[in-house]
């Protein structure tokens, strides 16, 4: 990485089959597979990206939803720069849960100082359960914004992101006043070096 680039970590959080993989996977390698087995733990891809002639390279860390590894997600939280919260506009329950996940992102992060968008998944299937009005009154009751994706067909998804890393930039911007003289780095590159850490940790007293 060159010293003028800016490294975000960007988490995506959700419950378990809302399609953070699918969205992750059509961002950053522009494919979808209608069947691909559940993430377990973490995984985390790359991408760079140019906004206003910066540019951005986006670490993208996929987190599992399933309530067993909510700790072990709680160990991504540091350092991170945005938030992608997802969740299913077919399924009630997983819409349900954004108030649970917004108060572990307040209890682990100050909401002040990252970027969080709110993503409706699913938007290409036609027998919703949960209608846009509704998804963005949930973002407005958090201040945050509010994206519709697709990653079947991909609609939505670059929108998304750009927005995010927009509102990260400009945080950023606000905080330091020249975004483009800082690096902003990982505390931790590898995924399994936090496997590893919360292995020790669960060992240890």
């Amino acid at each position: 990485m060159s010293t003028d680039n800016n490294t975000f970590k960007i988490l995506t959080l959700g419950e378990s089959g809302v399609g953070k993989t699918a969205i992750l996977r059509r961002y950053v390698e522009n494919k979808f597979e209608k069947h691909h087995l559940a993430t377990i733990g973490i995984d985390y891809q790359s991408k760079t990206i140019k906004i206003k002639n910066k540019e951005i390279k986006l670490k993208i860390w996929d987190t599992a939803g399933q309530e067993r590894y909510l700790n072990l997600a709680s160990h991504l939280y540091k350092g991170a720069d945005g938030i992608m919260l997802v969740y299913d506009i077919t399924d009630e329950y997983s819409f349900s849960k954004i108030t649970d996940w917004m108060e572990q992102i307040n209890s682990n992060l100050s909401k002040n100082e990252i970027g969080i968008v709110l993503i409706g998944n699913k938007s290409d299937i036609e027998d919703r359960i949960i209608d846009t009005e509704k998804g963005e009154e949930k973002a407005k009751e958090y201040g945050i914004q509010y994206f519709e994706t697709s990653a079947l067909n991909g609609n939505g998804i670059n929108e998304a992101f750009e927005g995010l890393a927009k509102q990260i930039l400009k945080n950023y911007k606000i905080k330091n006043n020249d975004v483009g003289s800082r690096t902003i780095s990982l505390q931790s590159s590898k995924p399994e070096d936090i496997v590893e850490n919360d292995k020790k940790a669960r060992k240890c007293c």
